[in-house]
């Protein structure tokens, strides 16, 4: 009986069925063992390379008076000028806002690296007010990175006290200009 009831369920089961064609399975070859952990510590120094030139620890000598700027010792004077006047405009715009720190160290670093992929010297970071945490760090960061020539807090038309005009050095730079 047991024999009569597995071929009602078999045949019941080969009606049901009946006309559907088998699939085709897709393989996803993946990369040996080893060359994916290679990839993967790659592309780990490429993230901390981005952030190896901010540290919390260190504060570089930035004017206490008037608004937020730096100038790197082997860059022309007059470009703080420029940039307090408007003169470059962004060619870039970060925003900051609702990041953490370490979030906003990436992005920065991320930004400088884009910039300089790019060909872009003039970039905009929004880091904004609120706690003033962003406010007092990003400048910070920015004064210890070897690619940022100057930057000043923006004039209004770019984010005004929640912004910094950032110029990265280029070896052309100066010829886009």
């Amino acid at each position: 009986m047991t024999n009569n009831n597995s071929d009602d369920d078999f045949s019941l089961f080969s009606a049901e069925f009946s006309g559907i064609k088998k699939l085709k399975q897709d393989t996803i070859k993946l990369p040996p063992k080893n060359m994916k952990k290679k990839q993967v510590i790659q592309e780990k120094i490429a993230a901390n390379f981005e952030t190896d030139h901010f540290s919390d620890g260190f504060e570089p000598m930035l004017s206490e008076d008037g608004p937020v700027r730096y100038l790197r010792q082997d860059a022309q004077k007059y470009l703080v000028k420029q940039l307090r006047r408007g003169d470059f405009a962004p060619e870039i715009i970060l925003d900051l806002h609702g990041l953490n720190q370490v979030e906003a160290k990436r992005e920065l670093g991320g930004l400088i690296a884009c910039c300089k992929k790019e060909g872009l010297y003039c970039c905009s970071v929004l880091h904004g007010v609120g706690t003033y945490v962003l406010k007092k760090q990003v400048p910070l960061w920015l004064a210890q990175h070897p690619d940022i020539l100057a930057f000043h807090q923006a004039p209004l038309e770019f984010g005004g006290h929640g912004a910094l005009l950032v110029l990265v050095e280029l070896e052309d730079w100066q010829m886009k200009r």
